[in-house]
């Protein structure tokens, strides 16, 4: 912690370098976008039974303290090995390549069977998320789109056919991101997560747990959403706003929600006393 202060004081704050907004917009992003993401979702449809859920409540929490002291707090002890001197590459004018640090801890300090685990923990994450995906994108784009709009008479062979080239296509598109443009992967990372999260979120959570919510409620509430989101990102000169951007456009579908359901009530209550 001493050898943390002396390179930088703020490294060993309650909340580090980039403040509080950042953290809050990260942590809120990450913790509740998720229950928004349809390619989530679904996933809850292979629980067992109710002692399933409970046992997975307590594994995931357990497993979401594991993830927070390990990622928020690993990136900042890699400073205590990772300084301008031995590695002048990765500052420029006495700021570090934050996304660079991490990978080079690993490949210089990490033991080499470690690094691999690690390795692979990342390679089964980053599959698992891929598949969730791309099945959740080519059934959406075949059998909602194609089929719903297009071609409904289409045979279940044809459907299964062009869900394989949705499939390819897919995977295709993401190898040819990742060798080309890599750095950008966690910007669209979040970008999508938070205009996935505008306008699913507010449907979602009143859908289930509130009865008085609305078909009108939830549309306007997407949109408004969503527009808050795109908008807000237009006008963004930087990519490090990115998380308090897609926060802003899920708190504003959950904010809008309930108030297109107060004035849908006005409106009904005023004819029937007039």
């Amino acid at each position: 912690m001493a050898k943390l202060n002396s390179i930088n004081p703020d490294l060993t704050s309650a909340v580090g370098p980039p403040g509080w907004l950042p953290i809050v917009a990260l942590v809120f992003l990450t913790s509740v976008a998720p229950f928004a993401m349809p390619q989530l979702v679904q996933k809850f449809y292979g629980i067992k039974d109710d002692r399933s859920v409970k046992i997975g409540t307590i594994v995931a929490s357990l497993f979401a303290l594991v993830i927070t002291l390990g990622a928020y707090y690993s990136g900042t002890l890699t400073r205590v090995f990772i300084s301008a001197g031995k590695y002048p590459a990765l500052f420029t004018n006495g700021k570090v390549a934050v996304d660079k640090l991490i990978p080079v801890m690993i490949r210089d300090f990490v033991p080499d069977l470690l690094a691999v685990i690690i390795l692979l923990l990342v390679f089964a994450a980053s599959m698992s998320t891929l598949a969730a995906l791309v099945l959740v994108s080519s059934s959406s784009i075949v059998k909602d789109l194609y089929q719903g709009f297009f071609r409904k008479d289409t045979s279940e062979r044809k459907l299964v056919l062009l869900m394989r080239v949705a499939c390819l296509v897919a995977i295709v598109l993401s190898v040819l991101l990742a060798f080309e443009r890599p750095t950008i992967i966690v910007t669209m990372l979040s970008i999508s997560w938070g205009a996935v999260a505008s306008v699913f979120l507010a449907p979602f959570v009143y859908g289930l747990l509130w009865k008085r919510a609305t078909k009108l409620g939830a549309i306007i509430s997407s949109f408004a959403g969503l527009g808050t989101t795109l908008v807000w990102y237009a006008l963004s000169e930087s990519t490090k706003q990115v998380p308090t951007i897609a926060s802003a456009g899920m708190i504003v579908s959950l904010l809008v929600l309930p108030i297109v359901v107060g004035i849908e009530s006005t409106l009904r209550r005023k004819p029937a006393a007039s």
